[in-house]
């Protein structure tokens, strides 16, 4: 009995840290037949996906309707430089109230982030920070009080959500974003990233980014030009 106890724990221990390691997604082509070989790794709460140069490259490989799918995720491709990229962020949300946990005691507010690096044979090409560029796509609930409904109503009073999801084209390399703002840099103490973010030896300049509302900006598009 002790013997199966000891290799039940062995199995859980080697899951957990298996769990907590990078993903390493798919190898395709995203530019001229010239393009170097790029490695991206990024960190987010809780979902991403990838465009580079109008192509989508990789998503997430834990689904957004997954709640604390916090993980990291390494994806190489080959593509010319400077690329421009374009990512989907999302935090979960239950429904469009915006809320998590709904009908419960932790009924409240989720809070997102994302960070990203992209490297080279010879080394860092860029991070993600408030050089990027970044557009909220959802927000909700409108007011913080719908946190505390006993039956939130979605897209009524204080449930309600603001849309403003631009055209397709906003992955396109070629896209306007000077109307956008600068993307918001938060610190690990903000964000309290965790299940994979400890796995990737970030770069020093590397920041946490998001919109300027952790809580209540649930769909966040940014873009950066790299290299």
């Amino acid at each position: 009995m002790r013997y199966f106890l000891s290799m039940a724990l062995l199995a859980a221990l080697a899951s957990a840290v298996s769990a907590n390691d990078p993903r390493t997604l798919g190898v395709q082509n995203v530019g001229g037949a010239g393009g170097g070989a790029i490695t991206a790794e990024i960190w987010a709460d809780n979902w991403f996906a990838l465009h580079v140069n109008g192509t989508l490259v990789a998503q997430d490989s834990v689904p957004y309707e997954t709640e604390r799918s916090f993980n990291a995720e390494r994806i190489t491709f080959n593509a010319d430089l400077p690329m421009k990229v374009a990512v989907e962020l999302r935090d979960y949300m239950e429904n469009e109230t915006g809320l998590e946990y709904i009908g419960t005691r932790r009924q409240q507010m989720g809070d997102g982030g994302a960070i990203l690096q992209f490297l080279g044979e010879d080394g860092v090409l860029g991070v993600s920070s408030a050089a990027w560029r970044c557009h909220v796509a959802q927000s909700a609930p409108v007011d913080a009080s719908c946190e505390g409904a006993r039956d939130p109503e979605i897209g009524l009073g204080a449930c309600a959500a603001e849309v403003d999801m631009p055209a397709t084209d906003w992955i396109a390399p070629g896209f306007d974003d000077s109307g956008w703002q600068a993307a918001t840099e938060y610190s690990e103490r903000a964000v309290r990233p965790k299940d994979g973010y400890d796995a990737i030896s970030w770069d020093s300049a590397a920041r946490i980014i998001w919109s300027g509302d952790l809580e209540r900006d649930n769909i966040v598009l940014c873009r950066a030009t790299i290299g």
